[in-house]
């Protein structure tokens, strides 16, 4: 046996040597003769050579076009069966040409973004019509709103507000896409599940119920995705200022009884006006000197001491007397909020100071304050204790309101 395969490779060897190396060589020049043709989709396109003070349309700051190309390119099958649209981008030279001219991309044209692939065996690339338009470039300033909140208040926190509500910021680029931009405000929202009670917690001040979570500098950002493929910082200098404020879940005692009073919308005025509504007898609202009033020990939340040592006194239940609904609708409501709302910013100013220990503006400590007052009076809730609302049924039975306690869990 081992003589007959000895003889079998030693035999002609130098013919069989031949043989092989001729095989090999055919193979190797079929292989590399046959082409294939094939698309690949995306593919992105960078502008170079822009003239100064000019731009392309749709332009990102990163120099390619936020509209990509579709190329079909016949070559070497080895090599397009290798490609694919990310080893792949389209470079068109800008020099010496119109402001809106139609490229045509050869292999010149082509980049390798992988450098272990190269292009020379790309015999052909055909595209559909792709049209440039350059413009002026120019910078303008365009409208930021912060909106509410997402995600989940760290545990025993509860959100007062997010301070300041509007910004501005400086953008550049394509005339007609910045004048688009300029036209519409843009959101910029935080999500809340990103602070920690830990981070709170560290800023707790003996002297305030208020906590005040400054905005971290990765957070004033934006997503253009006409200019940028990466956020843009806003450059407002009120966004140094931005905070969020939290207050403590605790309940606030009110400490007096509140006025109950009716209310009757203009379009019921007629059909009541010859009636006298009155109060059915309960255990928890006494009529004195003619006025009514709930003498309940009740609390507030969601509000500090320091506002409900400012409104306790000038507090009232308010009924809307409807005669079309079975369930009438009530609501606490603070008497005379504008002259509070001054007592309240006339309290905090003088004391006001921001994150880094210096005093704000004295304009934007007042907005700041004034802001924070409203935003507590439209989120005071009554409690009768921690994990119980206050709330009322009410329906008015010929002449007389019927009231009477709901009972509602609170889990939060």
């Amino acid at each position: 046996m081992k003589t007959a395969l000895k003889l079998f490779f030693l035999n002609n060897w130098q013919r069989k040597t031949i043989s092989i190396l001729l095989a090999l060589i055919i193979w190797l020049v079929v292989s590399h003769s046959l082409t294939t043709t094939r698309t690949f989709n995306n593919v992105p396109v960078r502008i170079i050579n822009i003239p100064p003070g000019k731009t392309a349309k749709g332009l990102l700051n990163s120099g390619y076009l936020t509209k990509r190309l579709n190329l079909t390119i016949t070559g070497a099958s080895t090599l397009i069966e290798e490609l694919s649209p990310k080893d792949l981008e389209v470079v068109i030279d800008a020099t010496n040409e119109p402001d809106e001219w139609i490229a045509t991309i050869n292999k010149k044209n082509l980049n390798s973004l992988n450098p272990d692939i190269s292009l020379k065996g790309i015999s052909q690339i055909s595209h559909p019509n792709f049209i440039i338009h350059t413009t002026r470039t120019i910078s303008e300033r365009i409208p930021v709103a912060i909106s509410a909140p997402i995600g989940d208040t760290p545990r025993e926190y509860e959100l007062i507000d997010v301070w300041p509500y509007n910004l501005m910021m400086n953008v550049t680029g394509p005339e007609e896409t910045i004048n688009e931009l300029k036209g519409r405000s843009h959101k910029l929202t935080f999500n809340l599940s990103e602070i920690s009670k830990h981070d709170l917690d560290l800023l707790q001040n003996k002297n305030s119920d208020v906590v005040s979570f400054a905005v971290p500098q990765e957070w004033k950002q934006l997503m253009i995705p006409q200019l940028s493929e990466t956020p843009i910082r806003i450059d407002d200098p009120l966004a140094d200022l931005m905070r969020i404020d939290f207050i403590h879940r605790t309940c606030q005692p009110i400490g007096r009884s509140i006025p109950v009073t009716l209310f009757i919308p203009q379009e019921q005025l007629s059909s009541l006006k010859s009636e006298t509504i009155e109060l059915a007898n309960n255990p928890f609202i006494q009529k004195k000197e003619g006025f009514y009033s709930i003498d309940l020990p009740l609390y507030a939340k969601g509000v500090s001491q320091l506002f409900m040592k400012i409104v306790q006194e000038m507090l009232q239940i308010v009924i809307v007397v409807d005669p079309n609904k079975q369930q009438l609708n009530w609501s606490i409501q603070i008497v005379n909020p504008r002259a509070l709302e001054d007592a309240y910013v006339a309290e905090l100013l003088p004391n006001l100071i921001d994150e880094n220990g210096e005093k704000l503006h004295p304009r934007m400590r007042e907005e700041y304050l004034r802001n924070r007052f409203r935003s507590y009076v439209n989120r005071m809730e009554l409690f009768k204790s921690n994990h119980e609302k206050f709330d009322l049924k009410i329906a008015l039975h010929n002449k007389e309101l019927v009231v009477t306690e709901g009972k509602e869990k609170f889990f939060r």
